[in-house]
C-alpha cells in the first residue's frame, strides 16, 4: 500500500494518496474520501485512466501520484463539454489526441429516407446472428488491415467492449453483413444495452461507393425500428468526413462530443 502526503493549503488538513487494490487509489482528507482514482486496459491494450474528486486539490495529488505508479503512455477521456474537468486534466500534463462526435441516429425508415434503399446487384444482407462466422471474421480482419494501411484504425469509433486478447470480433451474433457468393463486403455491429449503439459499420475497400453501407443500415435501423426503439447512437472520429455524411445524410443529429485525452 502506497501513501505520499500532500498539504493543499496553509492551515489546510494533508491529502493523503493511498493505494487501495491495483490500479485503484483513494484520496484521503483526515480520513474522509475526497476522491477516487482507477486505471484499465481498454481492448485494444491502451491503459486509461479516471479520477472522481470532490475538489481541485484531490484531483491534483490523484493526477499526481497516478502516474508515478503506472506505465505510459496514460489516456483519458471527457465530455467536450466539461472544460472544468478537460482543464483538470490538461494541468496533469494530458494533451487532446482526438474528438469523437455522439450522434443520435433515427431509426424510422420515413426519416432516414432509406425505405426503399436495397443492395446492390449480387449482394445480400444476412441478418445478425446468422452469419457465416469464419467469413466474417476473414472480411473483419481484411477491413481493419485496409484501414489501419491508408487512415489507421485510430481514426475509427473507440472499442470499449471486452473482448479476449487478439479476437476482434466480440460477439458475432451481433453483425449483420453484407454478402457476395463467396465471401463478406462489409459488416455492422450493433450492441444493446441500456440503449442501441451502432458500435462499427465498415465495406472493404473495392466494394465501396456502391451503396453497401446504406444498405446495411437501412437493414440494421429497420430492425430497430421494428422491435420498438425510436432511435440508436454511435460516434464518429472527427476526421472521419465519409462516416460523418453518411450519418449526417439519414438524419443523424450531433448529440455531443468526447475528448480523448493522452499524457
Amino acid at each position: 500500500m502506497n501513501t505520499k502526503p500532500f498539504t493543499s493549503g496553509p492551515g489546510e488538513n494533508a491529502i493523503v494518496i493511498t493505494r487501495v487494490a491495483d490500479r485503484q487509489w483513494h484520496a484521503l482528507d483526515d480520513d474522509l474520501v475526497v476522491g477516487r482514482g482507477h486505471a484499465e486496459h481498454r481492448p485494444d491494450g491502451r491503459l486509461f485512466v479516471s479520477i472522481d474528486a470532490w475538489d481541485d486539490a484531490a484531483f491534483d495529488r490523484l493526477a499526481e501520484a497516478m502516474p508515478a505508479e503506472l506505465p505510459a503512455p496514460l489516456y483519458t477521456v471527457v465530455d467536450e463539454a466539461d472544460a472544468e474537468l478537460t482543464a483538470a486534466w490538461q494541468r496533469a500534463g494530458f494533451t487532446i489526441r482526438r474528438r469523437e462526435w455522439e450522434y443520435a441516429v433515427p431509426t424510422d425508415p420515413r426519416v432516414t429516407g432509406l425505405e426503399a434503399v436495397l443492395p446492390p446487384s449480387g449482394v445480400t444482407i444476412v441478418p445478425a446472428g446468422q452469419a457465416d462466422e469464419g467469413l466474417l471474421r476473414a472480411v473483419d480482419r481484411a477491413i481493419r488491415d485496409e484501414v489501419e494501411a491508408t487512415i489507421g484504425w485510430r481514426s475509427m469509433p473507440a472499442e470499449v467492449i471486452p473482448r479476449p486478447e487478439g479476437d476482434t470480433i466480440v460477439d458475432p451474433s451481433k453483425y449483420a453483413v453484407a454478402a457476395a457468393p463467396d465471401r463478406y463486403l462489409g459488416l455492422i455491429r450493433v450492441v444493446t444495452v441500456n440503449r442501441p449503439r451502432i458500435g462499427l459499420v465498415a465495406v472493404r475497400a473495392g466494394e465501396q461507393r456502391r451503396g453497401i453501407a446504406r444498405a446495411l443500415l437501412a437493414h440494421a435501423l429497420g430492425t430497430l425500428h421494428r422491435s420498438g426503439s425510436a432511435a440508436a447512437w454511435t460516434e464518429v472520429h472527427e476526421s472521419n468526413r465519409a462516416a460523418s455524411a453518411l450519418f449526417q445524410g439519414i438524419g443523424a443529429r450531433p448529440t455531443s462530443s468526447n475528448l480523448e485525452l493522452v499524457r
